[in-house]
């Protein structure tokens, strides 16, 4: 049972302790070997950590910390945040998150994750590389980092600048490892990094929102019609996440009526052009004030807007006991971790909105991080083999029609080219999506479970236990 604190809210760990339990009542464990639930279920190793950094003419002491959650599969892999949130409770339940996702997407990572207490707002460039690069320095002492140990990559108030300090300092301290990129992904592409990698995590919410639309029974069981064109969409959070996933949902024709940052929101029926709006945020420092749009003063008043579709991609916790019963939408697609809460869910569920979890919909990131992992190990740019002897079989495949048929094919010269890397990764991610889509669909209608998260549990506990049984931790 999850404990609440002193606050009468639900720790984040426990949250997901929750779902986890909800889920095993589906599972069928051999006698004697129920405690397997249990090692899946807990962190494998915590490193807390505290060192001195000098900033300006004063000694600060930084509070961080990198969370294993599961050895299942090695690497680990997780982001680094940087927040004056950051907490153990908070990163332990990040990291048995990436346990989980990675598992429902078969990318073959045990989870971890890792933050630094800090405000990356009002600290100078040079002091954030100062931690950085400390804080990679303390994961290199305790062999928590490196390419088959330990794969950080970036998370909120870290990008492509963080993980290239973390490269360059693994690499000064582990000097002549071969496959030294490998220690961190994330990276900007002159780095090892791989193409698509920024808007992963967005697109991969967008994929997977789709393929749920495209089921008609399913949309008509809720009231709606197949398909994207015309649904009207919200989205709390315009981060990196956030604005991509709006992005895609405008670009496949969805009505964006509502954005939500934490100043306040926006509204317009009858759709808000979502490149304008990031424009006026760069020009102005808020999405208020916007030109034909309502503004919106309490943030989490957008919630509860009438929308078909409602895409928390922000914080933790924003749908609760509280406002559970005031969401409208049809669908709600958890972009950010752990957006609801285990009652909120509870009441969603009995007002028959599909809840499409964070375990699946936002492994993305994970999901290309895991390309740019093997780019890293093979040392070799995705479609450099292969792109000019495709566009050259392509080009003869034409030339053979027109010869048999006498007749020139009027054909776009893009349709003769062979695939880019970033071809390539948006390929490697939709399938990723439909197919992790389609198996907790599959195990959701099997096993007869009603939310979509309990059958994305059971899933992926299954494979983790497959995996500790392969590797005969039990008969």
């Amino acid at each position: 049972m999850s404990r609440k604190n002193k606050n009468n809210t639900y720790s984040f760990f426990n949250c997901i302790e929750k779902n986890f339990d909800k889920a095993t009542k589906y599972l069928s464990i051999k006698k004697g070997f129920s405690g397997i639930l249990e090692q899946i279920k807990a962190c494998n190793s915590i490193y807390s950590m505290h060192f001195p950094v000098k900033i300006g003419e004063k000694i600060k002491v930084i509070e961080a910390y990198r969370v294993q959650h599961s050895h299942h599969k090695l690497p680990c892999k997780g982001g680094i945040r940087y927040s004056t949130k950051v907490n153990q409770d908070e990163i332990m339940t990040l990291s048995a998150l990436m346990t989980y996702k990675c598992a429902i997407v078969d990318v073959p990572f045990g989870g971890a994750k890792g933050g630094i207490k800090i405000d990356p707002q009002v600290i100078s460039v040079e002091e954030m590389e100062k931690i950085t690069r400390r804080y990679t320095s303390e994961l290199i002492k305790k062999n928590f980092i490196g390419p088959g140990i330990d794969v950080p990559a970036p998370d909120y108030g870290s990008g492509e600048r963080e993980m290239s300090w973390i490269f360059d300092t693994f690499l000064s301290i582990s000097s002549g490892e071969v496959n030294a990129l490998a220690c961190v992904t994330g990276k900007p592409i002159s780095q090892g990094g791989v193409r698509g990698r920024k808007e992963a995590t967005g697109l991969g919410v967008f994929y997977g929102i789709r393929e749920l639309c495209k089921m008609k029974e399913y949309m008509l069981s809720i009231g709606l019609n197949a398909g994207l064109y015309g649904k009207k969409v919200i989205i709390q959070g315009l981060g990196n996440v956030g604005f991509h996933a709006a992005k895609f949902f405008h670009e496949a024709g969805a009505v964006i009526v509502a954005l939500a940052e934490r100043e306040g929101a926006i509204y317009n029926e009858n759709g808000l052009n979502v490149s304008n709006v990031i424009l006026h945020l760069k020009n102005t420092g808020s999405i208020l004030n916007y030109p034909e749009s309502k503004n919106i003063e309490n943030t989490e008043k957008a919630l509860e807007l009438e929308c078909d579709i409602l895409i928390p991609a922000a914080l933790e916790n924003v749908i609760h006991k509280n406002n559970a019963n005031h969401i409208k939408a049809k669908i709600i697609g958890e972009a950010a971790n752990g957006p609801v809460t285990p009652e909120a869910d509870e009441i969603l569920e009995k007002k028959g909105i599909v809840v499409v979890p964070d375990i699946y919909l936002n492994a993305g990131g994970v999901t290309v991080s895991y390309f740019e992992w093997l780019k890293n190990l093979s040392h070799v740019r995705y479609g450099r083999m292969g792109k000019r002897f495709s566009e050259n079989m392509n080009a003869e495949l034409i030339q053979s029609i027109e010869t048999v048929c006498r007749k020139k094919i009027p054909i776009r010269e893009e349709n003769l080219r062979g695939p880019k890397e970033i071809d390539l990764i948006r390929s490697g991610l939709e399938d990723t999506m439909i197919s992790g889509f389609h198996k907790i669909l599959d195990i959701k209608k099997s096993f007869g479970i009603e939310s979509l998260r309990t059958a994305a549990f059971v899933l992926s506990i299954k494979k983790i236990i497959n995996s500790y049984e392969k590797l005969g931790i039990f008969p």
